[in-house]
């Protein structure tokens, strides 16, 4: 999705489309296909500048609470319903020892997953079903989901904020696209760093 799809998108959904896209993209798998980070950012950027009549309170608290409320409800889904996939070792797609991997990765990084997932595409979808699936403690799951909901959400959308506010509103289109291919590139960090370190740990076995 290019920088002139995200703008004409906030214009078109407005304060409450954005959150439901953000409830979408933490926890429900259709959401997969929407770039969270860059929408966060612009709608901050475009609130600091006064476009399309956002509030910073509104869009940066109602992200917040989206982004909870959806990866509470991925958590479900992945409880609920995700080890019925695995109910037999001999299913054509999925095996059970999927599920004991999940839970012992859960049991050992669930806690920092569950944070630093939200700033990973893709991941932030996955992350709330698969410690579902893999029976992460739900008490530990709402905490760091909320750290991480805070932090991520209203985070990203105060930075845009925090940016917009020093950029005249009639030069917003030209700033947009460079910032916004810089938050891209930096959200590939993270899987980047773990696919050399999985790369080392296969060198070094």
């Amino acid at each position: 999705m290019d920088i002139f799809s995200i703008k004409d998108l906030i214009h078109t959904v407005g304060t409450i489309g954005l959150v439901l896209i953000i409830f979408a993209e933490s926890g429900l798998l259709l959401g997969i296909i929407f770039p969270g980070d860059s929408l966060l950012f612009t709608a901050g950027l475009f609130a600091a500048t006064g476009k399309f009549g956002l509030n910073i309170v509104a869009v940066a608290g109602g992200a917040f609470i989206a982004a909870v409320l959806g990866a509470q409800v991925g958590y479900w889904i992945g409880k609920k319903y995700g080890p019925k996939l695995f109910s037999r070792p001999d299913s054509r797609i999925f095996k059970h020892e999927y599920v004991v991997r999940s839970r012992t990765f859960f049991e050992k990084h669930g806690s920092k997953t569950i944070v630093l997932a939200r700033f990973v595409p893709f991941i932030r979808t996955l992350a709330p079903p698969m410690a579902g699936m893999g029976e992460m403690e739900l008490r530990t799951f709402t905490i760091y989901n909320i750290i991480g909901a805070a932090l991520w959400a209203v985070g990203v959308t105060m930075l845009g904020y925090v940016v917009g506010d020093s950029i005249p509103p009639d030069k917003v289109d030209t700033y947009l696209l460079p910032i916004i291919a810089v938050i891209i590139l930096i959200s590939m960090i993270p899987p980047f760093l773990e696919y050399r370190k999985h790369k080392k740990g296969q060198t070094a076995s």
